[in-house]
């Protein structure tokens, strides 16, 4: 019981055959609105005895009237007092309350108002949110600890360790017309022919590349229209993780970064928790509206104040450049790879303009994530680059981190991740 119920409680039985009534609770059920009046929650007094108190004494009465104040002041009289509970033991699965400071069903995932503790009481193998709380800083605290010869010997793991990327033979490119700098800007297409001669669609068959093109179609790409993320959706970014972390390549990430930590790690969950929040998480790019996120922005593309923002994979690329969705303009920059991975900078419309639009081509998406996810980790900095090596060649990416909002005890999502043309 809350010090301020005690002193409800007290002044309740000076009264006289007063008692307390527990707070009401809405019954608990699967449903959960946003728009539900929550049930009173506040102490209240009635009845509890027929006959009248005897009268009080003098001592007596001038306790009453200290308790009465001091009710007063706690909100008794006006009903206001409440102390929500933070914890989610004993509320799993409980309605929606606007009364309640956190929140212990499925769908406080979506709205990101669940309890500290909702994962280790309320999922399954939830244990290790209670460690992941106590190492909050985590991977977060590995940035420093990495150095760039660690970037480039880890990257070049990472790129003999991605088996399931494309073949020029199977995805060849036509790229047709190189622009100058001084050309880049002015919205001409210089080559008739799509950027793709074809694809071996077999690929998008592996497990990483379905569970990554389902989530293409998850987001408007206007800045400022509100991002409504169905349960469905939900479990479309759980199952790209999930498939994403079975390859190799994202299991030396984990491992390289879980060894590169200063702090004593959580178990992998806590890494794939992070994953979620970091790249799919929602933050405001407009004005107020949770209308954006890393991944729609990285891999999905956007658009902001008539100009193409984001949009650097070629799957999501070429898939649309079939469907006549995008124009492709020109390239300014065809890296030095004779086979993919691959990195081309290109002009293009969709629907707007974009001038220098980088992505890697030809690689897989857990190849993708694993690199821009490493970068961001390893070198958040605005201004400073990651530099990587991959199959004896240098390249950099730079990554941003959103500043505006945050998650967990103040870390960071991804605002952008691209590779460097130049």
């Amino acid at each position: 019981m809350s010090f301020g119920k005690v002193w409800v409680q007290l002044a309740c039985e000076v009264l006289g055959g007063i008692t307390l009534l527990p707070p009401l609770r809405a019954p608990r059920g699967p449903t959960y609105s946003r728009e539900r009046q929550a049930a009173p929650a506040f102490p209240t007094c009635s009845p509890g005895r027929a006959e009248p108190p005897s009268l009080p004494s003098a001592g007596t009465m001038k306790t009453w009237i200290l308790l009465v104040g001091a009710g007063i002041a706690l909100g008794c009289v006006s009903g206001n007092l409440y102390t929500a509970p933070d914890s989610c033991k004993g509320r799993c699965e409980e309605p929606y309350s606007q009364e309640d400071e956190c929140q212990c069903n499925a769908e406080c995932e979506r709205h990101r108002d669940c309890c500290e503790d909702y994962y280790r009481h309320c999922r399954e193998g939830g244990e290790w949110a209670e460690e992941a709380a106590r190492t909050r800083e985590g991977f977060s605290s590995s940035r420093d600890a990495i150095t760039d010869e660690d970037l480039l010997h880890v990257s070049e793991q990472l790129y003999k360790a991605d088996h399931n990327k494309a073949r020029p033979d199977t995805s060849p490119l036509n790229p047709q017309y190189q622009a100058s700098p001084d050309e880049t800007g002015d919205q001409e297409d210089r080559s008739p022919q799509p950027l793709y001669k074809y694809v071996n669609e077999e690929l998008f068959a592996k497990p990483t590349y379905a569970s990554f093109i389902k989530l293409l179609d998850n987001y408007q790409r206007a800045t400022g229209r509100e991002e409504d993320v169905t349960a469905e959706e939900l479990r479309e970014q759980d199952n790209f993780l999930k498939e994403v972390m079975k390859t190799e390549l994202m299991q030396k990430l984990f491992a390289f970064l879980h060894k590169k930590s200063e702090t004593a790690m959580a178990p992998e969950q806590e890494f794939v928790a992070d994953l979620k929040e970091m790249w799919f998480g929602l933050y405001s790019r407009g004005d107020g509206e949770q209308d954006s996120s890393g991944y729609e922005h990285v891999f999905s593309g956007e658009v902001k104040k008539g100009k193409v923002s984001g949009f650097h994979n070629w799957i999501r690329f070429y898939l649309l450049e079939k469907q006549g969705i995008v124009n492709y303009f020109s390239h300014n920059f065809n890296g030095p790879w004779d086979t993919y991975p691959d990195v081309l900078g290109l002009q293009f419309s969709y629907g707007f303009y974009k001038e220098v639009g980088s992505a890697f081509i030809g690689s897989s998406p857990e190849f993708e994530f694993g690199l821009y996810t490493l970068c961001f980790i390893a070198r958040p900095r605005e201004g400073r680059k990651c530099h990587l090596s991959l199959g004896s060649y240098s390249l950099s990416i730079q990554t941003y981190t959103w500043t505006k909002s945050t998650y967990g005890d103040g870390k960071k999502y991804i605002a952008t991740a691209y590779v460097i043309s130049s």
